[in-house]
């Protein structure tokens, strides 16, 4: 008797099951897709017949929450639930807790919850039953309500605590929020229909501005960048052509990812025969593709989110110099400056940016001592419970400070010349794709056998090059880099390039 395959666990709604069975694709991804094509024209609808000059804030608010929670149930089912707790949850805490401590409380309650549901969903339920669940809308609702936390602590206390210069002082400032919002409110925010199933995050002010119609603060900054004339349509900008262009980025993204990526499977790295038989040279190339087919997916789903809220009318993000309209204000990916990183820090910068954003808000510009292994650990926890999560984070970290040390020591030796730059470009492009792929391949399989077997079979080369560099090559304090960075302006702080983020953020 032939064995019955047995399909990724789904939660939700079985309603569209024939249509999982004849494309055979698991379920819950069907109805991920599926949810998230009816959010994009729902988006349009909800900007057009649900605009703010037509109706009241208390409306949309409703109306985004109650669709978001509809999407929620129809993809987890009662697993939707969690989300209503862990808001809940936090919201009391900031109603009871005093505004002093009211941050830390919050980020260790939405934590904790989260990393609850994960570990109980890793290990007391079957490992990696699901293909698509339900601690991944978690993961952003938990950004949003500890970024919340800080931007009210921040308001309230006006507190600042890494002030060592005006550039986070003022981004911290930019984000603060001076009022406690509605239950409403709160719960529009971390569950509305455009970003409850792949998020991205974004600031509490720029929602509740987007809601109510109010001018967003950082189209201001850019309103000077018009066309010749020095005018432009400043309110309600289409979003069409740029959704247009987002949704062909997603679609070449699926063709590619599944066309390819079966044909480089990132077991093979690990597969004995393959170790054996293939050249270093060779399996240093399968590494790259392998891992260069695993992020189309992403590219995906973090496109379609951007279109969404696009569509809504949420992103806008003033002009460019042209007189052009920009919709990256919560942009997760630049997928070119991903593909041709020249280091370590340009591949992060531009690899989820929202979450990079979070992670340097709430860590890094606050963490008194070695923020760079701080905001590496609460990474690794904020993704869950798998081991290779920690193996990848751990290794970033010491492929961060190697990264820093090359930089700062061997890149000024290459700029006196276009043809030398060209040349350092070029190494250190190949030297990040490498380091990158070796970092993330726990991560991709998860458990931490196969994980060492991968660095066993390249001698923990990465690693001990890595440390080697971190320890040979000297590196300023954090404190006198950040005394040596320009002071920025209020613009440059509110760019999409991530508040400064290009001159303070660890790499």
């Amino acid at each position: 008797m032939a064995t019955e395959t047995v399909s990724p666990a789904c939660t939700g709604s079985s309603l569209l099951q024939p249509i999982s069975e004849i494309i055979n694709l698991p379920l819950d991804q069907v109805n991920f897709v599926v949810c998230q094509l009816f959010a994009l024209l729902t988006a349009f609808w909800f900007r057009l017949y649900l605009h703010p000059s037509k109706t009241s804030p208390f409306v949309r608010h409703v109306v985004a929450t109650l669709l978001g929670f509809y999407f929620a149930l129809f993809c987890f089912g009662w697993y939707a639930l969690h989300f209503l707790v862990q808001s809940g949850l936090t919201y009391g805490i900031m109603i009871l807790t005093g505004v002093e401590h009211m941050h830390k409380y919050c980020l260790v309650v939405a934590l904790g919850y989260l990393s609850f549901c994960q570990i109980t969903r890793v290990y007391v339920f079957d490992y990696g039953m699901y293909s698509a669940d339900f601690t991944g809308p978690m993961m952003v609702i938990t950004q949003k309500i500890t970024s919340l936390a800080f931007e009210i602590h921040d308001g309230k206390k006006l507190i600042f605590f890494k002030p060592d210069t005006e550039c986070i002082y003022t981004q911290q400032k930019y984000n603060c929020n001076m009022r406690m919002p509605s239950l409403l409110e709160y719960f529009s925010y971390n569950c509305n229909f455009m970003g409850i199933l792949a998020g991205p995050t974004s600031s509490y002010n720029d929602y509740i501005a987007f809601i109510e119609g109010t001018p967003c603060r950082r189209s201001k900054d850019h309103q000077t960048n018009g066309k010749t004339n020095g005018r432009h349509k400043q309110t309600d900008p289409s979003p069409n052509i740029e959704v247009v262009r987002k949704l062909a980025t997603c679609f070449f993204s699926l063709m590619v990812f599944l066309s390819v990526c079966k044909v480089f499977p990132v077991e093979r790295n690990i597969d004995d025969d393959f170790i054996a038989t293939t050249p270093f040279y060779a399996q240093v190339v399968y590494l790259y593709l392998s891992m260069l087919t695993t992020r189309p997916k992403y590219y995906f789903v973090w496109t379609l989110a951007d279109a969404i809220n696009n569509a809504a009318g949420f992103g806008f993000n003033g002009y460019n110099s042209d007189g052009s309209p920009r919709w990256d204000l919560i942009s997760n990916l630049r997928i070119m400056d991903i593909e041709f990183a020249t280091s370590f820090k340009m591949f992060l910068d531009n690899w989820n940016i929202q979450t990079a954003h979070w992670l340097k808000r709430v860590c890094y510009e606050r963490c008194p001592y070695n923020p760079t292994a701080a905001t590496f650990i609460l990474s690794a926890m904020w993704h869950g419970a798998y081991p290779g999560y920690y193996l990848t984070f751990l290794t970033g970290i010491v492929v961060t400070l190697a990264a820093r040390a090359m930089r700062h020591n061997v890149r000024p030796y290459f700029l006196g010349s276009p043809s030398h730059k060209l040349l350092y470009d070029g190494i250190t492009w190949a030297g990040t794709q490498i380091a990158i792929c070796y970092t993330v391949v726990p991560f991709v399989l998860l458990s931490v056998g196969p994980s060492m077997k991968f660095y066993r079979s390249w001698y923990f080369s990465v690693h001990i090059g890595c440390v080697l560099l971190a320890v040979a090559l000297p590196v300023k304090p954090r404190h006198l880099r950040l005394k040596e960075a320009p002071v920025f302006s209020h613009q440059d702080s509110t760019s999409t390039d991530g508040h400064c983020n290009q001159k303070t953020k660890a790499t």
